[in-house]
């Protein structure tokens, strides 16, 4: 099992966050938490480092990584940051918005998949910021399990999937909002919404003056999250919209039912959130509890506004599926 250090999630200790950033200097991995999920960092500059993470996670090789920056100006470093692309980071960072832009030479290849793009964010967490800060240099990471898996939002979860694979695991408690950061393609005319997650699509929009335009297959490449079956428990994943008869195949007895709503039958198990910023903080760590159990899950398929949207796209990963 990996080392595990607690860390204040406000005041994280100084000598652990230069000892987790030695580490990553030094080509090793340190998951850590950020607001959306955990993630597992390495030096973003390293392509042997960035390698370990394809390694531990069991990740495809033409899945892009996200680096992540202490501040918004060593962005420039990285990719080609015209006008538009500063307002929005000054708007929307440190948050839960990756922007894709043009990568400039010197970004890996293991971190772009190869492509002509970089993914880039500022995370809005404090033991986030102290380890990139620690470590001086851009820190690639997903999330911090298996490929395919639920991301974790906390440590438990981290140490259950990757074991051993990290050099250092650091637990600040829960995440704040559950599900990954919302991902924007900024290198043409018009912005493409390639992943829906944390930043409110509605914001976006209005900031940007326009509706954010759906990618094409060839623009999906440049964001994680978006080509392979993910966030999926080992039980199949079920969805239900509040209202509606419940799929015959369904057995209450031997399923997990979670949403906002009253559940359509009785269920073995019941996790029922207050609202859907808490059921998006809760989806994931609902999964992995009700496939514990050995139960099949169907999941109340939310509103597709506000984090709703981020919430059925995770959702529909996870039971492999296009509609409800």
């Amino acid at each position: 099992m990996a080392r595990i250090l607690k860390v204040d999630r406000w005041n994280p200790d100084a000598e652990i966050m230069l000892e987790a950033g030695s580490i990553l200097r030094n080509g090793g991995l340190v998951a850590f938490p950020t607001e959306t999920v955990y993630g597992l960092g390495a030096d973003g500059l390293n392509p042997e480092a960035v390698r370990k993470i394809f390694l531990a996670k069991g990740r495809p090789a033409d899945n892009p990584l996200i680096l992540h920056l202490a501040d918004a100006k060593n962005a420039e470093d990285l990719a080609e940051v015209d006008a538009r692309a500063s307002e929005v980071m000054a708007a929307f960072w440190p948050g839960p918005l990756t922007l894709v832009l043009r990568a400039r030479p010197g970004v890996p290849a293991e971190v772009t998949a190869g492509l002509p793009t970089v993914a880039l964010r500022v995370p809005d967490h404090p033991v986030a910021l102290a380890l990139i800060g620690a470590a001086g240099r851009p820190v690639a990471a997903p999330s911090a399990n298996r490929s395919g898996r639920p991301s974790p939002t906390d440590a438990e979860a981290v140490a259950a999937d990757l074991g051993n694979k990290s050099d250092l695991l650091l637990d600040a408690g829960p995440v704040d909002i559950g599900l990954e950061s919302t991902v924007i393609d900024l290198t043409g005319r018009k912005a493409l919404l390639l992943r829906p997650g944390g930043t409110d699509i509605e914001k976006l929009e209005t900031f940007l003056g326009k509706p954010l335009e759906l990618p094409d297959d060839d623009s999906k490449k440049r964001s994680p999250g978006t080509r392979y079956k993910h966030y999926s428990p080992a039980v199949p994943v079920r969805v239900w919209t509040a209202g509606e008869t419940l799929h015959d195949s369904v057995n209450p007895a031997k399923s997990g039912f979670m949403g906002i709503s009253p559940p359509p039958a009785k269920f073995a198990r019941v996790i029922l959130f207050e609202s859907e910023e808490s059921y998006a903080r809760g989806v994931f760590a609902g999964f992995r509890q009700l496939e514990a159990k050995g139960l099949s899950i169907v999941a109340e398929w939310p509103e597709p506004r506000g984090i709703g949207l981020a919430l059925r796209d995770r959702i529909r990963r996870a039971a492999a599926c296009t509609t409800p």
